[in-house]
């Protein structure tokens, strides 16, 4: 059996006809739905990986608002906010829910704001209390810190010496006060970064030569000035 083309009137009547071979038509409309489904393939691999790199920024976005988070609810729990107090409420948790119901790129924009809420929420914390003190230069404000702290030991060992005079127990207090102007240091590095934060992921300068400075020339004067009273006439 052969297979014979089909003729197709010519535009005009009594115009020439024109062949047309059916193999040929049913290829053409294959590459035109094989190019179709291509097309519809490369469009649903750019979405999914415009969706894999939003979840991917979600997930990142997510750990930096937790880590964020901890902080200032240990801070407000400091402050005597109760804990019920940081719990959303069933409306807010809805309303939230509802917000991110477009999908990955809708989480993230989500989180990005909240990003943003807590450092306002950064920037009010810091704006009450001692935190205002970390705008000071550095070195007055750590002297609020390194001072009294470098004090306590010659303090305590002047009085001693006022109510014991040049015996052992005065001799004593000179040996065990050593090693405290380093421990004063160490106190005093600690409180600095602790209470002149003005936001958990800001570094404070704590100055440590001259705090070690601070802690050191008090108890090195006292301990001369315990000396030489101490000797004999």
């Amino acid at each position: 059996m052969s297979e014979t083309g089909t003729t197709v009137p010519g535009p005009r009547a009594g115009g020439p006809t024109v062949a047309v071979d059916p193999a040929e038509t049913a290829w053409a409309e294959y590459v035109a739905a094989a190019r179709q489904l291509d097309g519809v393939r490369r469009s649903a691999a750019t979405a999914a990986g415009e969706q894999a790199r939003s979840v991917a920024a979600a997930r990142e976005e997510l750990t930096a608002v937790r880590e964020r988070l901890a902080p200032q609810q240990a801070r407000l729990r400091e402050l005597g906010v109760p804990a019920i107090s940081l719990v959303p409420t069933p409306p807010e948790v809805t309303e939230a829910a509802r917000s991110m119901a477009g999908g990955p790129a809708a989480v993230l924009a989500a989180l990005r704001a909240a990003g943003g809420w807590a450092d306002a929420a950064d920037d009010t914390l810091g704006a009450r209390g001692l935190p205002r003190l970390a705008r000071w230069p550095a070195r007055p404000r750590n002297l609020l810190v390194y001072g009294p702290l470098a004090l306590v030991v010659p303090l305590l060992q002047l009085t001693l010496y006022a109510l014991a005079g040049a015996g052992p127990v005065t001799a004593l207090a000179l040996l065990v006060g050593l090693p405290l102007p380093a421990v004063a240091f160490m106190l005093g590095w600690l409180t600095v970064g602790r209470l002149f934060r003005p936001r958990p992921t800001d570094r404070v300068d704590r100055t440590p030569r001259f705090g070690a400075l601070v802690c050191l020339i008090p108890a090195v004067l006292t301990a001369a000035g315990l000396l030489l009273a101490m000797l004999p006439g």
